[in-house]
């Protein structure tokens, strides 16, 4: 599956997985529930062949060891203890989790005009973290743009757990999504976006990552551009039991930058982005959740642009 089709696949892995880690949550409470991760992961790793053959793929790139049955399971286990931490951070129970914050002060200075933010994430560890917060802060609005158009399952489960959920999220792909994007950012929200994945036909450009050219997308990046907005990179990496951390980086200001200037700039913020992508990958290696082949590329036919 390439990236750029990934958005025409249902995430029905995730989706199964999201329910069983709901009911036995909420029914059952988090010491519970964490209890029965570890088979639930080995069930999910032996019956998705290919989440497990992409997990390998990439656990081969980024240990420092050949990856073992234990490595794979492990990666399967952090994703899934993930997604069951969101289930509670949904639900408003924050109290159960340490969650430390760092590079607020970058946060501060972006959004000291007033009229928003733009934060890139990627399928990296929790952005939920970040929407956590962003709740117990006053004045830190966190809306989150999201393609939900192949997870429409799971994106009815997570409203049934915080149905205040789409107040806090624009769709992308909609005829409005940019009009309404704006209009946040004017608000002074923060937009999240992930970055790491494409939608629609947007170029990418294929950067050096854990050791072979990928194809990132420049979309977001594009529309911080456009809007002319600061960009702030942003990682909620999970460290096991209840224990987060949420580190920013600033990348770049658009408003800073002259038209002529934006395809440099856009390209600049990108393999920044790409680059403390990877030293989060190698630093915390089993938070990364694009369980498919990732680095598959694409022909020229499809009109990406390419960079090495």
């Amino acid at each position: 599956m390439t990236q750029q089709r990934w958005t025409e696949q249902p995430e029905a892995g995730s989706t199964r997985l999201m329910q069983l880690m709901a009911r036995i949550a909420l029914g059952a409470g988090r010491p519970l529930a964490r209890a029965l991760l570890w088979p639930i992961a080995a069930y999910f790793w032996l019956a998705m062949p290919r989440a497990r053959r992409a997990s390998r793929d990439y656990l081969q790139r980024v240990l420092p060891h050949r990856p073992t049955m234990r490595d794979g399971l492990r990666h399967f286990h952090a994703f899934a203890s993930v997604l069951l931490d969101r289930i509670f951070l949904l639900a408003g129970r924050n109290h159960l989790f340490d969650i430390t914050l760092h590079g607020q002060a970058s946060l501060e200075q972006a959004l000291a005009r007033g009229d928003g933010a733009i934060l890139v994430g990627a399928h990296f560890g929790s952005f939920e973290c970040l929407r956590a917060i962003g709740r117990q802060q006053p004045g830190l609005r966190i809306t989150l743009a999201m393609y939900e158009r192949n997870a429409q399952r799971i994106g009815a489960l997570l409203r049934s757990i915080d149905p205040a959920l789409h107040l806090d999220v624009v769709a992308l792909g909609c005829v409005d999504s940019m009009l309404e994007l704006q209009s946040r950012l004017e608000q002074g929200h923060c937009v999240g976006f992930l970055a790491d994945r494409s939608f629609a036909d947007d170029p990418v450009l294929a950067l050096p990552f854990l050791g072979t050219p990928a194809p990132f997308p420049t979309g977001v990046f594009r529309i911080a551009a456009a809007l002319q907005r600061p960009v702030l990179m942003m990682a909620g990496i999970y460290r096991g039991a209840n224990r987060y951390d949420v580190r920013l980086h600033a990348l770049t200001d658009f408003a800073q930058t002259p038209r002529q200037a934006r395809s440099a700039a856009v390209e600049s913020a990108l393999r920044q982005f790409t680059a403390q992508l990877e030293e989060h990958c190698r630093e915390a290696p089993y938070n990364w959740f694009n369980f498919y082949d990732f680095w598959e590329r694409e022909s020229d036919s499809d009109g990406a642009q390419r960079s090495s």
